[in-house]
């Protein structure tokens, strides 16, 4: 490749975003403007922006799983209880960026009840909160003072739903004063409590307003109309009561009673409508919503049903008949599928008319009213994610790869029969059904157009998007069916390649009439490859058609490939070489020959060699797209590179610590990709055989890796459930760097003209903050050298009066920063004289008390500037806290002291060499004494004390002293 167009080596990839568990279990709230979403994953409750897919932020929990939480209607508290018996209260953040701190409770009632408290509800004016319990006691707490207002015994068991009516009459200038706590508990006996003062003086405090009966099982939603007319309750026995609860008893049935106020309030029953289904959630929608395709008006009562089915259905509570179904109903389905797909719960949402639906298998779905569609699916867990690729569904045929439509989707397959597809700007996800056991592999084609998937099932699937309508958004997920089937495995599928060519023939079709694929080939448990024609599958799916027409594919050849399982299959770019790599140690490389004739449509194999050196078994096979390579991961540990002329290994990658699980090229062959089971994921140079950058967000192994086309965008999804979007940031480090260097530049040429004009003060002050040592190692070593050299006039300590007024000066981080210099200088006898007068010029200058209080600054300002450590931020940020509320006095006494430590045993040793060093001299100085005595006491003299020489020697031994 010429050097002038060969790309640029991509050095970094940054995280750009993670797909990680959003809900595992419990339950679940939506803010009332349906933005925002509380979900629990283990025990902590976190907050997500449901538009955009950001976590927000995570409340602080106490290690215990979450029972019953939920949002006041003002979206400004969160309350949650746990299994520790505790209600904990939070301030939700009002802002939408992320915070990496974890919110604290403003309030915790360490023993709220006696019982695990599953059902909890607040009022509408945000002032109460209800909570049941276990034990059949419910409570009614002031939410910002913190104690109970209320407390109701005598329900015969679990409560299992709450309800405040606090009516509202349009018409009515002043809102009326009842507020009225409505109960539902096992016994299925439903409750109506007064909570007015009044009503709880003449009551004794704790006894029901009115007992309704008329459920024969637990009642499991209750939701009251907003003028205070209506009561619905629903529950697993199949049905939902309408209750009249503004009617009044006669005057007749008072006197009977003979307790005129009991009996003043008398609910009625007005209609019992079969669902057909046990009921988990029910609620009243507004009289003003506006429902595709059914009438609306103030006189209106409609109500939504969630439950075993896993739809939510929309009722006429006065005709008692369904309006419209939301969701999709699936025929055939285990009892272990229907379990999961059930509704756990319900919300109703009318600021955006979205009813919200939990199911049980952890999927939170957004069913708008308006469209009668599903408008948005987020997927609370993934469990392993096995493998991924990236999806383009609304790339038009004519558009080259890569284009702004292309990758806009990813397809992750995981320990499930479903199919995950997310769209990558969102958490927006639709599931696909069909296999009926795991999906283990995936494989796209027709640049993305198509995706195929093998499974435990001994199938392969492949897959087609609905067609989009024309006023269908780009960025939405669109549905998947199956539009074709290959059967005939005798084992589990366990790796599938479709051709890299997307049409029968070479040019791309001008109409729908060409739109064909060419072949597939699967590899399997059974040992064998199988191709598969796959030209009279059609490239999309049309929604009138369902699931009517799927193509059965033909099997053009079967081969028995291997001896063991094959683990990875992959097609050359140019749809003639075949690669298969098994636990059987080898890769073997097949000729494809596809012939399309008049007769029909042909399809062999051929073994071209084998690649043989790997010590374990072969994970993953993949070709160069732009040379004739093969690359290999293995069990051993490492990355093999083979020549497809004679099959030999010509260069091998070590680096990884466990099993290479997948591996990808990029940068036209010049790097490759590969993630293993030490949860990392690596970019090697080939050129060089060496590791260029290492990702890891993962604590399990990587088994899924995909790279978008233009290899910007790297996917890695591993067995902790966590999906990461790296985005390629080797552009942006570069600039980073050469912004550095050019700050460099400027401040290196600062420093020069500062010391150019004596400005010692600057130069001191800029020496410090570029951190260069040896810099201001030169500048004191200059002004002792010029001190000696050209005496001052004013005496100096350092060597020049503004170096002195500089040190007295300095302010205190500098200080500390330059004593900790000194401390390094002092540790070398090359550089400990200027060490020595730099610190006696600061103990001169300076008092102890300024010294020890830049060592308590410095110790602060590191505290606050400190980045918070990812790995723990609960107990960091607590760290962080409480040296920021400590007194600055003290701080930096640790590192003084180490700092004087450090200095004493140097200082000493210096001493010990100087006094050494002066008692030599006077050795010296005898010896050439005595020489001289000797030398001339034989002629005579007696005057050498007063010859000019002798004076010269001596003056000589005190300069070499």
């Amino acid at each position: 490749m010429d050097a002038a167009h060969r790309p640029k080596l991509k050095t970094a990839f940054k995280k750009a975003r993670v797909v990680a568990p959003l809900h595992t279990a419990g339950p679940v709230a939506v803010t009332p403007d349906g933005l925002r979403l509380v979900t629990c994953v283990g025990e902590d409750a976190l907050l997500t922006d449901v538009q955009a897919g950001v976590e927000i932020c995570r409340f602080a929990g106490d290690t215990e799983s979450i029972t019953s939480l939920c949002i006041t209607p003002s979206s400004s508290h969160l309350l949650l209880f746990t299994s520790s018996l505790s209600l904990r209260i939070y301030e939700i953040p009002t802002t939408s960026t992320p915070q990496t701190k974890l919110v604290k409770p403003v309030r915790v009632v360490a023993r709220a009840h006696d019982a695990p408290v599953h059902v909890c509800k607040t009022d509408p004016t945000s002032t109460y909160l209800a909570s049941g319990s276990a034990d059949g006691v419910v409570k009614v707490w002031d939410i910002l003072r913190g104690y109970v207002t209320h407390l109701f015994k005598g329900h015969g068991g679990v409560v299992s739903a709450l309800a405040f009516n606090y009516p509202f009459d349009p018409s009515s200038v002043v809102r009326e004063q009842k507020m009225q706590l409505i109960t539902a508990s096992v016994d299925t006996r439903i409750r109506i409590f007064d909570l007015s003062a009044a009503a709880a003086r003449a009551s004794g405090g704790s006894k029901p307003e009115a007992v309704l009966e008329g459920h024969v099982s637990v009642p499991r939603g209750l939701d009251v109309s907003q003028d205070g007319k209506w009561l619905v309750s629903g529950g697993r026995d199949s049905v939902v009561l309408v209750w009249d609860i503004s009617s009044r008893a006669s005057p007749a049935k008072k006197s009977a009673k003979g307790k005129g106020k009991e009996t003043e309030f008398a609910p009625v029953l007005y209609k019992t409508i079969p669902v057909l289904e046990r009921v988990e959630a029910v609620g009243l929608l507004r009289p003003e919503e506006d429902l595709a395709g059914a009438p609306s008006g103030l006189e209106k009562l409609r109500f939504y049903t969630g439950g075993e089915k896993g739809l939510v259905r929309i009722w006429d509570a006065r005709e008692g008949n369904a309006l419209f179904t939301l969701g999709q109903e699936q025929d055939e389905a285990s009892e272990d599928q229907e379990e999961q797909r059930q509704i756990v719960d319900a919300i109703y949402v009318p600021a955006t008319s979205t009813v919200v639906s939990v199911h049980a298998d952890q999927n939170i779905l957004f069913h708008s009213l308006s469209t009668q569609t599903l408008s948005r699916q987020l997927i609370g867990f993934n469990d392993e994610i096995i493998d991924a690729t990236f999806l383009s569904p609304n790339l038009p045929l004519q558009a080259s790869s890569p284009s702004p439509l292309s990758d806009t989707h990813v397809a992750l397959a995981t320990n499930s029969s479903l199919i995950r597809v997310y769209s990558t700007s969102s958490l927006d996800a639709r599931l696909i059904a069909g296999h009926s056991e795991i999906v283990l592999c995936l494989d796209r084609g027709a640049q993305g157009r198509v995706l195929a998937s093998g499974s435990k099932d001994r199938s392969a699937r492949i897959w087609a998007p609905i067609r989009p309508q024309e006023d269908a958004e780009g960025s939405a997920v669109p549905e998947w069916r199956c539009v074709a089937v290959c059967e005939g495995h005798a084992e589990s599928v366990g790796a599938v390649a479709m051709s890299r060519k997307a049409f029968s023939s070479d040019a791309v079709p001008s109409g729908s009439g060409g739109d064909s694929l060419r072949f597939m080939f699967t590899g399997s448990q059974d040992r064998t490859i199988k191709m598969w024609d796959l030209s009279s599958v059609p490239l999309s799916a049309s929604d009138a058609e369902g699931d009517a027409h799927v193509v059965k594919c033909k099997s053009l050849a079967t081969h028995k490939a291997h001896e063991k399982d094959i683990n990875s299959l992959d097609i050359a770019p140019n749809d003639h070489l075949l690669v298969s790599g098994s636990q059987d140690r080898t890769a073997k490389v097949w000729e494809i020959e596809y012939v399309v004739s008049g007769a029909g449509v042909r399809g062999e194999l051929r073994l071209l060699g084998t690649c043989k050196g790997h010590k374990r078994g072969v994970w993953c096979v993949r070709f160069g797209r732009a040379e004739r390579v093969l690359a290999t991961g293995s069990g051993d540990k490492t990355v093999k590179l083979w020549n497809l002329d004679d099959f030999t290994c010509v260069k091998t990658f070590e680096g990884h610590t466990n099993s290479v699980l997948r591996v990808d090229f990029l940068n036209a062959g010049m790097q490759m990709v590969s993630s293993a089971s030490d949860g990392l994921v690596k970019l090697w140079n080939v050129r060089e055989e060496e590791c260029a950058a290492t990702m890891d967000n993962h604590e399990d192994k990587v088994w899924a890796l995909a790279v978008s086309s233009d290899e910007s965008t790297i996917v890695s999804g591993a067995a902790d459930s966590v999906v990461t979007f790296w985005q390629d940031c080797t552009e942006e480090q570069q600039v980073e760097k050469e912004t550095q260097r050019a700050k460099l530049v400027e401040k290196e040429q600062d420093l020069q003209n500062y010391l150019a004009l004596h400005d010692y003060r600057n130069a001191i002050l800029l020496a410090l903050s570029m951190g260069q040592p040896g810099r201001l190692h030169t500048l004191f070593a200059t002004l002792t050298a010029s001190s000696e050299s050209d005496t001052p006039s004013t005496p100096s300590i350092t060597g020049h009066p503004a170096v002195d007024e500089v040190l007295r000066t300095l302010p205190g981080t500098d200080l500390a920063r330059l004593l900790r210099y000194v401390r390094d200088w002092n540790a070398h006898a090359r550089t400990s004289a200027v060490a020595q007068r730099v610190l006696h010029a600061v103990v001169k200058l300076r008092a102890a008390e300024d010294i020890a209080r830049a060592f308590d600054e410095e110790a602060a300002f590191t505290a606050v500037s400190a980045p918070p450590d990812d790995g723990d931020d609960n107990g960091d940020l607590g760290k962080r806290a409480a040296l920021e509320a400590a007194p600055l006095e003290g701080r930096g006494t640790t590192s003084l002291k180490e700092l004087i430590d450090a200095l004493i045993p140097y200082t000493e040793r210096h001493l010990t060499r100087m006094e050494k060093l002066l008692q030599d001299s006077y050795v010296v100085e005898h010896l050439l004494s005595e020489m001289d005595d000797g030398l001339f006491g034989e002629i005579g003299d007696d005057e050498d004390e007063d010859d000019p020489v002798a004076m010269d020697v001596d003056m000589t031994i005190q300069v070499a002293a």
